[in-house]
């Protein structure tokens, strides 16, 4: 009979708390929405399944020598696994809508606003008392606003590595609701003639600009701002690669092999974080809100500068494009393509769409390094 208690004793059903019970519950649902709804599926999955077992009792899986634990050790903390999925991202790429368009860059950068709006947000929640940021976890924070996941994770592990997971889970929640998040917005700014606007027609891209782009601008940004150049860099690199033509099967390990062993080890070291005392305490809520209001805000900046450049300019813009700022690739820019084609079933804006989406990656990473460059110093 004693053995059979001890054996109870041991076993994890005897040992879970209730606190570990909600951790695996919201693993679960995470693998639902992953599963299921298809939301961010490739990191939902990883993350969501990592936070099962990072609660399980019994078991150190998530600390000291855990197979998690040193995952998260090796790449997470180190910031290699998120820079390698943004070469693998950059090798992804094409700059061509962009450089075709340059001035839906502005788009790009208007969208960023969400990410020094929660920063402000954050820095305002401890003014009022309710919680109680540094600065470099507001800045931390911030970044949920660029709707960029991989920036979101290399800024926490810099900056707030605490508040690794919940900004992570954030993070990619966010994205992976683009399709519900966006569209009331974008219809609320816009009229239904402003989202029946057509185009011109975008310019054939030379291949000598397309190469040499990558190159001038990690130039330009990591002269000006260097905390930008890790991800940047890695950005640039992988679509130089890309765009050179003769590594081709370097570009082709890139966007395929490199970028999908990085985010299974990246998805599982983020779904180490979950640990119930880590996760369930008062300021994850406090970032959950301040992310969904950064994510709207974002998408409203991006709608309301087109909108704003269309006062001086002779080719109108879609102000829908505007929300593609937002560098949820290529989610966005299909968000602000569907939303277009209720309005007019022949206007298609994806690859209109697609110059701010690439924008607003390069904007959520300038604006990284300038959050690293302010608050870690």
């Amino acid at each position: 009979m004693n053995q059979l208690w001890n054996f109870w004793q041991s076993t994890g059903m005897y040992q879970l708390s209730l606190d570990q019970l909600i951790m695996i519950l919201i693993g679960l649902l995470l693998l639902y929405l992953a599963i299921i709804k298809q939301f961010e599926p490739l990191l939902l999955i990883p993350i969501g399944f990592g936070g099962i077992l990072s609660n399980i009792p019994g078991v150190d899986i998530a600390v000291g020598n855990g197979v998690l634990a040193q995952f998260s050790s090796m790449g997470l903390d180190t910031g290699i696994f998120p820079l390698l999925v943004f070469m693998g991202i950059g090798a992804m790429t094409d700059f061509g809508p962009l450089l075709a368009n340059p001035k839906t860059m502005l788009l790009g950068a208007a969208a960023q606003f969400g990410i020094f709006s929660t920063l402000l947000g954050a820095i305002a929640m401890n003014e009022i008392g309710l919680f109680d940021f540094s600065l470099a976890q507001a800045a931390a924070i911030g970044i949920i606003g660029g709707a960029d996941g991989p920036t979101a994770i290399y800024v926490s592990s810099v900056l707030a590595p605490e508040l690794l997971g919940a900004i992570a889970v954030a993070a990619y929640s966010y994205m992976a609701l683009v399709p519900l998040i966006q569209p009331p917005i974008m219809r609320a700014l816009t009229s239904r003639y402003e989202r029946r606007i057509r185009m011109q027609v975008l310019r054939e891209v030379p291949q000598t600009e397309k190469v040499l782009f990558p190159l001038v601008l990690l130039l330009l940004v990591a002269l000006i701002v260097p905390g930008a150049a890790p991800l940047l860099g890695m950005f640039c690199f992988g679509n130089l690669m890309k765009e050179c033509r003769v590594v081709a099967r370097l570009s082709d390990t890139a966007q395929n092999a490199l970028i999908n062993i990085a985010t299974i080890f990246l998805g599982l070291s983020v779904g180490s974080k979950l640990i119930a005392s880590e996760f369930l305490v008062g300021e994850t809520l406090g970032i959950l809100a301040l992310g969904i209001i950064a994510f709207g805000i974002g998408t409203m900046t991006g709608v309301l500068m087109a909108k704003f450049m269309n006062l001086f300019s002779k080719n109108k813009i879609n102000p829908l494009i505007g929300a593609a700022g937002v560098s949820a690739v290529p989610m966005a820019a299909r968000v602000a393509n569907k939303v277009g084609i209720e309005s007019d079933p022949n206007n298609f804006l994806i690859m209109h769409a697609m110059g701010p989406n690439v924008a607003g990656v390069i904007g959520s990473t300038i604006a990284a390094g300038v959050l690293i460059q302010f608050a870690a110093g």
